[in-house]
């Protein structure tokens, strides 16, 4: 933060111009200088020079500490902040909390300065970064034509599924503040003249003292409808507009070539139910209406403005018989615009448009040229009416305006729909099973259901699934539970009607781990009206599900098991009609986040692997019937997080084939998708990634040695990662103590509970939580734990040449070579002198010395590992931009984890003052923020 005690001191900044920062950094240096000069001014503005020299003291004692090994200083430091009352802590976690969110904005903003600069330059990308050029570039070499390319993005399906897993701590009014500095200050590049770039810094002042002045924590938990909101501003903010560029981008590489649409929008939130008791059917109706409303609004925002600016004459342009016919349905009959059919084409497509904003969602359209007309049927009649202009100014020699103006609303309307994004339907099997259970035993059918054997809970749905009659009987009354869980199916098939039918398409599984599980769900699709026909061969009506069966697999035994429950699934009769007659996909959802939480980073990531290259050998077996997998990622590398391009290089060979979809969850979203400039590229380099995972794969099964040792290293991890977390006496409350977890769970983050029951079990945590919770504390240690024992394990029979096997594995093998650099990454941001503060607030001494040995002993031997297989003791040594970012980020985190440890402690001792409550939730922001991703 450059908060300068005086004008003349030579600034301390976040990236200074040190002899390692790299050529071409400077514009960065330059602009963090800016902001943290106008934080510290806003600082000894609203809050005077008292708490001003505070936080330049703290921030150089800390620098001094955490960059030199300055014992004293850290000493001293430490004194300070323990020093502080509770009002005066919470001002400088402020501070440096907001220094995080500005810094980031700098970063974020430097690379798409350097992308731009080399776009310009002619050079395409730069310093060999992915990008659709690069990957173009890459299938041209591969003499991979776009006639191919075209083909194989007409088959494929790419879709990012919004989640809203409590982990995005900032407030949108801060988002929308920080959105509106990164636009300050990109503009501050083209500018050379003093007086331009003084009136922009003053700009950016104001900008900042907004900021200093915004409530950082948000007062009330959200609501779901609060996070359908937030949700939905992503889509005004980037893929409404960005993604019809992307496909754009894509069409002008391929020569002209129009390409069908293969990247989607998913969403969950509203129809996310499981563990959440706030989401119900009207939530689900909630998030439909709204995003159905923001899709609309846009297109008639866009219609209004094409009429204004088509004023075309028929005198000079001419246009087709088709476009006559539309302009004289328009039911615009001013004098004024006779001559100017596209004009009055477009009031009356903007006139039905407005009839079906009132119809779908009850809202009134802005502006009125002509009464709300007849509303559209659907999506695709909209469209029919924007073909029939497009096609008529290119007839007439427009293509220029067609192509400029036109064409992205065309395929925005293609893409969105009027469903704006495809929502999925997730529950619990558990309580699918329940809802059965009951079912069946009011109508007399079975008395307990959940105790009967599996394979006779199996032969009695599918002869339920064969019958025609329903089991629910007419004018029954059954439990609030039961009623919730078919009312909820029951309005996914209105909205389905209202909507279309990609506006819920998707039935999640949660806990799937038996074929049953996959059977009830049917059966209540079938309950629900979302299933026509029977699977009795002798039904003459073709049998049909309206909503894809996805089993969720989540533990490492789940994962094991999930190719031969759908094996076993697909083998009962019926099932590959139904799925043929259905439209011919299946879902397969792998989670990322229990799966660690089970067996640590190697086993969770390697069993992964396993499942998906056995359930891609299963489906390539069967006709008609395509795979997509869907990855349940999170933020976190212990959630499956990482860069989303290099994790879809790493999948198995055969296991991509351009169909995948993957989840972005909590500040990820923000990260990737705030900034229409990094969402585009965040989009972009999905389909490049997915392009070259399907054309560009050997489809070859690594080498034997390889796999096997992956399978030596999974279990050597796991025994040491179950070892410690679930066979260690004691380690429940350690982590419990030394970590915030238990105000993490009052911060108002989410409508999700932080735990699936109110218990202490590990088992029943969410993934999430335990994750975001070690990330606070800078241990990390689902990202990394059992690593170092596992390659101790390997290398300790046979060393040198186990060394070099490992050392091909991470040159050869995309999997294991992104595996370790997430690893690499994650323990760049790991901190055991600062750990080691939180293990101090475990009142059991000798508990907290005993486990936290162990801790810090495995995070020697992950590091010792990572230096014998990469050759190297620094951190990411291959980024060392993210080496310079995270070193220099460290002497800014280190005071909010320093007060967090204070506060938590005086909070646990008693003291229960709002200062102290604030600052804490505060310091989590600001950690978050500075760690970026943490959950």
């Amino acid at each position: 933060m450059q908060l300068e005690a005086q004008a003349q001191e030579k600034p301390v900044t976040l990236a200074p111009a040190e002899p390692d920062a790299a050529k071409g950094d400077e514009s960065l240096i330059e602009d963090i200088r800016l902001l943290g000069r106008l934080l510290g001014d806003a600082v000894r503005e609203h809050e005077g020079s008292a708490a001003f020299e505070r936080i330049e003291t703290i921030r150089r004692l800390s620098v001094a500490a955490s960059r030199n090994g300055d014992a004293e200083a850290d000493r001293n430091l430490d004194a300070l902040l323990r020093s502080l009352t509770a009002e005066e802590a919470r001002t400088v976690i402020r501070a440096f909390s907001y220094f995080s969110h500005l810094a980031n904005i700098a970063e974020d903003l430097h690379p798409l300065q350097q992308r731009a600069r080399a776009q310009a330059s002619g050079s395409g990308a730069f310093s060999g970064a992915p990008s659709l050029a690069t990957t173009f570039a890459h299938l041209r070499k591969a003499s991979i034509g776009a006639g191919k390319i075209a083909q194989a993005l007409a088959r494929g399906w790419i879709s990012p599924v919004l989640t809203a897993h409590p982990t995005e701590v900032r407030r949108k009014s801060l988002l929308d503040a920080e959105h509106a500095i990164f636009k300050l200050l990109a503009a501050r590049e083209h500018m050379r003249g003093k007086a331009e770039r003084a009136q922009n810094e003053m700009q950016l002042r104001a900008r900042v003292s907004q900021l200093w002045q915004t409530e950082l924590l948000r007062q009330s938990r959200l609501t779901v409808r609060d996070e359908i909101e937030n949700t939905l501003s992503y889509y005004r903010s980037t893929f409404l507009r960005e993604i019809p560029r992307l496909y754009a981008d894509i069409e002008q590489r391929l020569e002209g070539l129009r390409v069908p649409p293969f990247l989607r929008m998913g969403a969950w939130v509203g129809g996310d139910r499981d563990g959440n008791p706030n989401v119900t059917e009207e939530s689900l109706s909630t998030a439909m209406r709204m995003q159905c409303e923001t899709a609309l609004r846009f297109y008639l925002v866009e219609v209004h403005e094409l009429g204004a600016e088509l004023s075309i004459s028929r005198r000079y342009a001419g246009c087709t018989k088709a476009l006559e016919e539309l302009a004289a349905r328009s039911g615009d009959d001013n004098p004024h615009r006779d001559d100017e059919p596209y004009r009055r084409a477009l009031i009356g497509v903007y006139s039905r448009l407005a009839g079906t904003l009132e119809k779908l969602t009850g809202g009134q359209a802005a502006r009125h040229a002509v009464a709300p007309g007849e509303p559209y049927a659907n999506s695709w009649a909209l469209l029919a009416d924007l073909v029939t202009i497009d096609e008529s100014l290119r007839v007439h020699h427009s293509d220029v305006i067609a192509t400029q103006r036109l064409e992205p609303l065309i395929r925005a309307v293609e893409v969105f729909g009027f469903h704006l994004a495809t929502l999925d339907l997730r529950q619990s099997s558990d309580r699918h099973e329940e809802t059965i259970a009951e079912l069946l035993k009011r109508a007399r059918i079975v008395d307990d259901y959940a105790a009967l054997p599996e394979l006779e809970k199996q032969q009695l749905l599918m002869r339920l699934l064969g019958d025609p009659r329903p089991v629910r009987l007419p004018g029954a009354t059954y439990s609030e539970r039961a009623t919730s869980e078919l009312t909820i199916m029951e309005r996914a098939r209105e909205m389905r009607r209202l909507y279309g039918d990609e506006a819920i398409r998707h039935y999640i599984i949660s806990h799937t781990e038996t074929v049953s599980d996959l059977l009830e769900a049917l059966l209540l699709q079938k309950e629900c009206g979302l299933m026509r026909g029977t699977l009795d061969p002798r039904d003459a009506q073709a049998v049909v599900a309206d909503l894809i069966i996805a089993p969720l697999f989540e533990t490492i035994d789940d994962l094991r098991n999930a190719a031969p429950i759908m094996q076993e699934f697909y083998a009962l009769p019926g099932i590959v009609k139904l799925v043929v007659n259905s439209g011919g996909q299946q879902d397969v959802m792998l989670g990322y986040s229990d799966s660690n939480k089970d067996g640590g980073i190697l086993t969770s990531i390697w069993e992964l692997y396993r499942a998906s290259t056995a359930l891609a050998e299963f489906f390539a077996s069967l006709t008609n019937v395509t795979l997509r997998l869907f990855h349940g990622r999170g933020g976190t590398v212990g959630r499956g997080g990482g860069p989303s391009y290099d994790a879809i290089l790493a999948q198995p060979p055969g296991t991509v084939n351009g169909q995948i979809r993957l989840t972005e969850q909590g500040e990820v979203i923000a990260a990737k998708y705030a900034n229409p400039q990094i969402g585009h590229v965040n989009l972009e380099l999905l389909v490049a990634a997915t392009l070259e995972a399907t054309l560009l794969s050997e489809h070859k099964t690594p080498p034997p040695e390889f796999l096997e040792a992956a399978e030596e290293l999974s279990q050597a991890g796991m025994a040491a990662y179950r070892g410690l977390v679930y066979g260690t006496e004691g380690f429940v409350d350690f982590f419990f103590s030394s970590t915030p977890i238990s105000e993490i769970a009052s911060l108002n983050i989410g409508s999700r509970p932080a735990s699936r029951k109110p218990s202490r079990r590990i088992e029943d945590l969410r993934a999430i939580p335990w994750s975001f919770s070690w990330a606070q504390a800078r241990v990390a240690l689902p990202g990394w734990y059992g690593f170092g024992s596992a390659i101790a394990h390997f290398i300790e029979t046979d060393e040198q040449p186990r060394l070099e096997l490992l050392r091909r594995m991470s040159q050869e093998w995309p999997f294991f070579r992104a595996l370790l650099s997430n690893i690499d990454m994650i323990l760049s941001k790991t901190d055991m002198s600062i750990a080691h503060h939180y293990a101090g607030l475990v009142e059991d001494k000798a508990l907290a010395a005993r486990i936290f040995g162990r801790i810090e002993a495995e995070h020697a031997r992950a590091n010792e590992a990572l230096e014998k297989i990469l050759g190297s003791k620094e951190r990411l040594a291959d980024n060392p931009t993210l080496a310079r970012s995270i070193k220099h980020r460290f002497p800014y985190i280190a005071p909010l984890n320093y007060l967090q440890v204070e506060l938590i402690r005086r909070h646990r001792a008693g003291e229960r003052s709002e200062d102290i409550r604030e600052g804490i939730l505060m310091s989590i922001n600001g950690i978050a923020a500075g760690l970026r991703n943490t959950g």
